[in-house]
């Protein structure tokens, strides 16, 4: 199994700052950002549940720092902002190196679904409710929707990070 470090003498480390590593960033977080989109936009719905509205977020927090927030802007927000940089930055400078130094062995699975409930607690539990919204929208339909994708988001993302890694380390 492989677990969420990369080898070095401490048992882990941040990646290089390098064309690699921006390219692991934009495809992890490309690829995270479709699967929790057609999760939350498309299967949730289809599965009688409630549908996802990730740009009305980011607007509301838009708008409530007193930024420009038409749809535009939301969509910027959400799909490359969020989804394609910060969160994938934050899985690769932060979470995983903070998990692999507290439990070393953890594979890259159970370690980007904690990631996933913790953007789920950022993004709906903090950002929601910076945005006007109740805490945790009042733990209806939609919070759990949302916990899905994110944890599904962060899945994927750290997949795809792995996948490359791999790919990488191969050559």
């Amino acid at each position: 199994m492989t677990d969420i470090t990369t080898p070095t003498s401490r048992g882990w480390a941040l990646p290089s700052i390098s064309v690699n590593t921006l390219m692991l960033i934009l495809l992890g977080g490309a690829a995270g950002t479709l699967a929790f989109d057609i999760f939350g936009r498309a299967i949730s719905p289809i599965l009688g549940f409630a549908s996802l509205a990730p740009v009305g977020l980011a607007r509301g927090f838009l708008g409530a720092l007193d930024l420009p927030n038409g749809a535009a802007y939301g969509h910027l927000m959400h799909l490359f902002l969020v989804g394609t940089l910060a969160y994938p930055i934050g899985w690769l400078f932060v979470a995983r190196p903070v998990l692999a130094r507290v439990m070393p062995s953890l594979h890259w699975l159970p370690a980007s679904v904690a990631y996933g409930i913790g953007l789920w607690v950022f993004a709906i539990g903090g950002i929601a409710t910076f945005a006007g919204n109740a805490p945790f929208l009042n733990f209806t339909q939609i919070t759990w929707v949302a916990l899905v994708g994110h944890v599904l988001y962060a899945i994927i993302a750290a997949a795809t990070i792995a996948f490359l890694e791999r790919l990488q380390n191969a050559r």
